[in-house]
C-alpha cells in the first residue's frame, strides 16, 4: 500500500505514539517538519481521515470527544505500511520534479540581467533556509538518530545548491 510522504509522515508520528490533530501539528511545528515536507494546518485532519478510511490508523470509540481532540492509533495494517513506506523512499531514488528546473529550461525568456538578479534572490533564500533548518536543528530536544538524518540531508542538499547558485552569480553565463 502506497503512501504518500505526508500520509507517512503523520502516519510515522501517529506510531510514535497515539495522538490527536492538533498534538500533530505542534510536533510538526516543534520539529520543524515543514523545512522538509508539504504538509499544512488545514491537511492534518485531511490526512487523518485518508488514513482512518484506508484502516492504517483508528479512533477509539469517543463520541463526545471534538474532532481536534480524537486520539488516533496506529493499525498493525499502518504499522506494515509505515515500515514498507519508509524503506522504498530510501532504498529507491525517485525523480523529484523541481520548479526551478522548469525556470531554468526557459532561459531563453530572460535577459543575462534578469537570470543572474534571480540566481541572487534565490541564493540570498536559500542562505535564510539554511539559517532557519539549523536553527530548527538546535531546537530539537530530542537528539533522535531520526532528525539528526533528516537535518543532516536537508542542510546537505541546501549546501550542495547554495554552492551551485554561488558559483553561477560569480560566473556569467
Amino acid at each position: 500500500m502506497e503512501l504518500t510522504p505526508a500520509e507517512l509522515t503523520v502516519l510515522g508520528l501517529i506510531i510514535e505514539r497515539p495522538r490527536h490533530g492538533y498534538d500533530l501539528e505542534q510536533v510538526i511545528e516543534r520539529r520543524g517538519v515543514r523545512q522538509w515536507t508539504d504538509i499544512g494546518f488545514s491537511s492534518i485532519y485531511y490526512l487523518l481521515a485518508k488514513l482512518v478510511k484506508r484502516g492504517l490508523v483508528h479512533v477509539p470509540d469517543a463520541p463526545d470527544a471534538a474532532r481536534s481532540r480524537r486520539v488516533h492509533h496506529a493499525t498493525a495494517a499502518g504499522r506494515r505500511a509505515a515500515q514498507e513506506g519508509a524503506l522504498a523512499l530510501i532504498r529507491e531514488p525517485r525523480p523529484l520534479p523541481h520548479p526551478l528546473l522548469v525556470g531554468l529550461a526557459n532561459l531563453p525568456l530572460l535577459s543575462e540581467r534578469e537570470y543572474a538578479d534571480a540566481l541572487r534572490a534565490r541564493l540570498a533564500q536559500v542562505e535564510e533556509r539554511v539559517a532557519a533548518v539549523r536553527a530548527a536543528e538546535r531546537a530539537q530536544a530530542s537528539s533522535a538518530r531520526a532528525a539528526r538524518e533528516v537535518f543532516s540531508y536537508s542542510l546537505s542538499l541546501l549546501e550542495a545548491e547554495r554552492s551551485w547558485l554561488a558559483a553561477r552569480v560569480q560566473v556569467p553565463g
